[in-house]
């Protein structure tokens, strides 16, 4: 199968990709957070080629993504108050619900589950073409299972060339990181995975959010999950990632006392001339969050390779966007962190 690489503002781009989506096929798709692999959400046949292409656990629930907020009553049943207070906020944009679901929903969209996770992207191309294909569209990031996730079409390519017929081009995602997914089908809402809405953002129209312990902890591999990116490792290149927390000065001390011939840093953009020796690579900045959500990806695509012995990868600390950061990373490396604060 060849795979073409076809430019969104191309005027043939819109209906290229609808039609592959109502044919069954695969399409990856740009949205503000990373590119997806797209099929018909309402397609059974379709919807297995995206665990098959992927290689993606089938307990791994899928997002079903929506051209408008006003679609959100034909996929979701028993709808709360507050899913229509955080649409208004949010919509378009990088934030995932998990609400009960409709029949028309297949049950291998879901993972078999009696809920769907449904968002509207930020993407108007991907918009547009969900609108012409009618139809919602399944899709979980454009990345192989467990590695880390696509934000150019190129990483799309590199992961699945020969393997989907198409791949629309909407340049580099902007948020860089998945969206936020919080659950309103309990008496609580719950945050299952941070992303570009923060926790903060989501309590101020809300009043109220518990943490998933998916966010903070590896969870085990036989618990049942409704949205992606909470139970297995995630995000990660071939070789094991360590995070070094603490001080820039504890921290350096502790990678070049345990740095390795063929190891590399994973650091801020400010503290590359610490790592000089150390074969370095830089994700951003540590002064601007933002830079570091769109940054890390590609960085740990850059890192994934077998010849590389261990990253040593610093992390930025606090709320908002990048508390997002934290979590992609703490999954790459398998909740695998290191004080240098209190060990030598």
């Amino acid at each position: 199968m060849d795979t073409k690489i076809i430019p969104a503002a191309d005027e043939t781009a819109v209906i290229t990709a609808a039609v592959h989506l109502t044919s069954g096929n695969l399409v990856g798709l740009p949205t503000e957070t990373v590119y997806g692999l797209g099929a018909n959400g309402l397609n059974p046949e379709a919807v297995a080629k995206i665990f098959q292409v992927k290689g993606r656990p089938q307990d791994n629930p899928l997002i079903l993504h929506i051209a408008d907020p006003e679609q959100m009553e034909l996929f979701c049943k028993d709808i709360p108050d507050s899913a229509y207070r955080l649409a208004e906020a949010f919509w378009p944009g990088p934030l995932t619900m998990v609400l009960p679901a409709k029949d028309i929903v297949p049950l291998s969209t879901r993972a078999g589950l009696p809920t769907v996770a449904v968002r509207c992207p930020d993407c108007e191309i991907t918009r547009r073409i969900i609108r012409a294909a009618s139809v919602p569209v399944a899709a979980p990031s454009a990345n192989i299972s467990g590695k880390p996730s696509t934000t150019t079409a190129q990483h799309v390519y590199h992961d699945h060339a020969g393997k989907i017929p198409l791949i629309v081009d909407g340049g580099a995602c902007q948020v860089g990181v998945e969206s936020t997914i919080v659950d309103l089908t309990e008496e609580r809402p719950r945050l299952l995975r941070p992303g570009g809405i923060t926790p903060e953002a989501l309590i101020a129209v809300l009043g109220d959010l518990i943490i998933d312990k998916a966010v903070t902890a590896q969870i085990d591999k036989d618990e049942v999950v409704k949205a992606p990116g909470m139970k297995y490792r995630h995000y990660a290149p071939a070789e094991p990632v360590i995070i070094v927390s603490g001080s820039r000065e504890k921290a350096a001390a502790y990678i070049h006392c345990h740095f390795e011939p063929g190891d590399r840093v994973l650091c801020f953009e400010e503290e590359l001339p610490l790592y000089a020796d150390c074969n370095p690579l830089s994700y951003g900045q540590e002064a601007d969050v933002s830079t570091l959500s769109a940054g890390l990806f590609a960085a740990l695509r850059e890192l994934d390779d077998s010849s590389i012995g261990k990253v040593y990868a610093r992390c930025p600390t606090g709320g908002g966007i990048a508390y997002a950061v934290q979590n992609r990373l703490q999954k790459a490396a398998a909740f695998h962190i290191v004080d240098a604060e209190v060990t030598a």
